[in-house]
């Protein structure tokens, strides 16, 4: 799952109108952000396995602190009242502390059994990964309706909002498609840090979109 993270970030706007799109898909993906710097300390581990699954070449067998269903409802709480104590804004804690677990739930739909319900614990995955058709209309799904939500909610500014945004939204698709068309990666360090880095210049994007567009 990838696409969909976003989509789901993208409708939070509705029932969080006042907080960054940018700040939304970090929460969305918070899980993600954090395990390649969990790679590169050593303390959850990856291996580059073409035929994994359909869709992936990584056997992710080890990584309980950033991808159990357990550490991922206690990231939410985190990364919530973090965002309380600074903004004081009951509901949108609440809206990105949950938007912090739904990567798990997503990425029930979409790994084999290989998410921890806690460190330790039994793992769990419907698989959607080696059933490409599937999985791709139904990310698409969730990506279209939370795009929808999020253009619904909001109104550009200035033509920069109109035109960023939509280049935003076709990108994000276009980049899902890119990495899975990919050769797998040269190593697990690679990975890492392509994946430490990757989200920063996506977020000062979405940043700069939303900067443009305003509640409707």
């Amino acid at each position: 799952m990838f696409s969909g993270h976003f989509g789901v970030a993208f409708a939070s706007k509705r029932p969080a109108p006042a907080v960054s799109l940018a700040t939304a898909i970090l929460a969305a993906q918070w899980l993600d952000t954090l395990w390649p710097i969990f790679l590169l300390l050593g303390i959850e581990h990856v291996r580059i396995d073409p035929g994994n699954t359909r869709l992936t070449p990584l056997d992710f067998f080890d990584y309980p602190w950033t991808h159990s269903a357990l550490m991922a409802v206690v990231w939410g709480v985190v990364f919530g009242a973090t965002h309380f104590a600074f903004r004081r804004s009951a509901r949108a804690a609440f809206v990105l502390g949950a938007l912090v677990p739904s990567h798990w739930v997503l990425d029930f739909l979409t790994h084999r059994p290989d998410l921890p319900l806690w460190p330790g614990g039994p793992r769990v995955g419907l698989g959607l990964w080696n059933a490409p058709v599937a999985e791709a209309v139904l990310e698409a799904a969730i990506y279209v309706a939370g795009l929808a939500v999020y253009l619904r909610a909001t109104r550009p500014r200035d033509r920069r909002g109109r035109l960023g945004a939509w280049a935003f939204a076709v990108f994000i698709p276009l980049l899902h498609v890119i990495t899975a068309l990919s050769p797998p990666p040269p190593s697990v360090g690679a990975l890492a840090w392509s994946a430490a880095i990757l989200p920063w210049p996506l977020l000062l994007w979405a940043r700069w979109v939303d900067r443009h567009r305003q509640p409707r």
